[in-house]
């Protein structure tokens, strides 16, 4: 993969192909795509009928000639073909129109850590074609770390966490390089099946596709008991009829603890591997969680707990990834430059 910032400065478009969102940085313009990465095509003719956001709303609600398909899988393209008629359809005409001016587009792809060859080939190819003559391929834990202002490129310790729907990403960084690293086939997705699963045992509930989000609220909701919950809306598993129940904060606790313990443990394998001074420079500078599951609330408080090191919610935790990727692409990330030793 790619680590030359002189290769990376010559791109013209970061994409980070998430399992979860689709997001696009245009060199000199900033993020001009943030969207869901799904898609709903007509099996009868094969017709795109909606991408993104539109497309995403359909789940679960679509006669049977409509089909909603999601081509990106754990930061994996396992569709190419859809993968490309997304991208065509978010980036719109006008971009299209200014890439192919360029005779020489070079495209930035971000890769999740220790990706299968093939893996790499299909984010390849679906970049290639769309028009880029030559994709650099980027590990998704650089580029979030750059993203969220972690010094990368010193000779000091950094770890980050990128929390995504698919896959939980574990590393410590150094000298612009990954000292230790590790995937967890665990992340957003996890935890929220952990939640339906928890409702449909517990309360005989069964959620609709996208009413579990509301349940990460009752975390942080605190009444005079500590805990006030919320009201959920589903099915009933025996009746089929609709039906609400009021969800405590402290039984979704309990039900997403066996996903977050996987997580645990997988900060615990990589300080393992690091070297004792990389370890020391942590116990100051703490952990820095960045991806779109980052922000559920409470697990930084957990993490914190199981480390007994700071624990850090980036800023804009969700696109440190493809914004970190822009700043080497606009030149904004220094190399490391090591003085010559004179004697």
């Amino acid at each position: 993969m790619t680590l030359s910032l002189d290769q990376l400065r010559r791109c013209h478009v970061a994409v980070d192909l998430g399992a979860a969102r689709t997001r696009v940085y245009l060199k000199h313009q900033g993020l001009i795509v943030d969207e869901p990465s799904v898609a709903s095509v007509n099996t009868n003719t094969g017709a795109l009928i909606a991408v993104g956001t539109l497309a995403e709303r359909m789940a679960g609600r679509t006669p049977e000639h409509i089909r909603v398909v999601r081509p990106v899988s754990g930061g994996t393209v396992v569709d190419i073909d859809m993968a490309q008629r997304m991208l065509r359809y978010l980036v719109g005409d006008k971009v299209r129109r200014a890439w192919r001016r360029k005779p020489t587009l070079r495209a930035a792809v971000c890769v999740p850590h220790e990706a299968e060859p093939l893996a790499l080939r299909a984010a390849v190819e679906t970049m290639t074609g769309l028009g880029a003559r030559r994709v650099e391929l980027v590990d998704t834990l650089i580029a979030a770390a750059v993203g969220c202002g972690l010094p990368v490129e010193q000779a000091e310790a950094t770890m980050i966490v990128v929390c995504g729907a698919a896959t939980t990403q574990v590393a410590v960084l150094s000298l612009g390089a990954i000292v230790a690293a590790e995937k967890v086939p665990l992340g957003g997705d996890a935890i929220d099946h952990a939640v339906v699963q928890h409702l449909r045992n517990t309360h005989e509930l069964v959620l609709p596709s996208q009413g579990v989000r509301p349940l990460h609220l009752a975390l942080n909701a605190s009444g005079p008991d500590g805990w006030e919950g919320t009201e959920v809306h589903g099915r009933d598993v025996s009746t089929g009829c609709a039906r609400s129940v009021r969800v405590d904060g402290r039984e979704v606790r309990d039900a997403i603890h066996t996903p977050l313990t996987a997580v645990l443990d997988s900060i615990g394998r990589v300080l393992r591997l690091c070297p004792p001074d990389l370890v020391a420079d942590l116990g100051d500078r703490g952990v820095m969680l960045a991806g779109g599951s980052a922000r559920l609330p409470g697990l930084d408080k957990m993490l914190r707990s199981a480390t007994g090191m700071p624990v850090h919610v980036a800023r804009n935790a969700d696109v440190c990834a493809v914004e970190g990727l822009g700043s080497m692409l606009e030149g904004r990330l220094k190399p490391l430059v090591l003085e010559p030793v004179t004697t």
